[in-house]
């Protein structure tokens, strides 16, 4: 060997040594942080454990947008459909908003039946339908409210995660508002949440 190998080979062993040394050293280091306990604390990312709140937060958002529909979009526009086949904007709304009691009948272990819906006959008027969606939207929130997030939730076929049936639970209204989007816009109407803010 020449002397060049032996130095290079000297210098690769004492690299590795120093890596060595700051490898097992990291973890003693990383669990004592300069400033001590508190700092560690303070400096720890604000934990997100409530996940009531963050599925309110969703839900309060989507639902504010159906109601600001329901109370803007002209009466005698209610039962327009874009096409015969489909909800009218009324019967949108109504199962938007009243599918809350499907989710609620699942959480209680009942069987909801198409015939338990709302439909538009049982209303003689718009403010009518805005005073129920305004209390299904109530309902649905004070169901939120006391989520258990802790154990699944059984329907008549399956156990659910409960993550994803509350996700599902908020995701339903907000298809249903796109879909009432098109309803204004096929009216030369611009839905609420789209105007320019003041």
């Amino acid at each position: 060997m020449t002397k060049l190998t032996i130095k290079i080979l000297q210098f690769a062993l004492a690299a590795a040594a120093s890596v060595a040394v700051l490898l097992a050293c990291a973890p003693a280091a990383s669990a004592r942080p300069a400033g001590g306990g508190k700092a560690a604390q303070q400096a720890a990312p604000a934990a997100t454990t409530n996940p009531n709140k963050g599925f309110l937060e969703t839900w309060k958002y989507i639902s504010g947008k159906l109601l600001a529909m329901a109370e803007d979009f002209p009466e005698d526009k209610y039962d327009y459909k874009p096409k015969p086949e489909v909800r009218s904007f009324a019967e949108q709304l109504l199962h938007a908003t009243g599918s809350v009691y499907e989710w609620k009948a699942t959480i209680e272990g009942k069987q909801f039946k198409e015939s338990d819906e709302a439909k538009r006959s049982d209303f003689k008027n718009k403010a009518e339908i805005v005073a129920y969606a305004k209390k299904a939207v109530a309902d649905g929130t004070a169901m939120l409210e006391k989520a258990d997030f802790s154990k699944t939730i059984a329907d008549q076929r399956r156990q659910i995660n409960p993550y994803q049936f509350w996700s599902d639970f908020c995701e339903h209204p907000a298809e249903h508002y796109g879909q009432m989007v098109v309803y204004y816009r096929l009216n030369g109407l611009v839905p609420p949440a789209s105007r320019p803010r003041k």
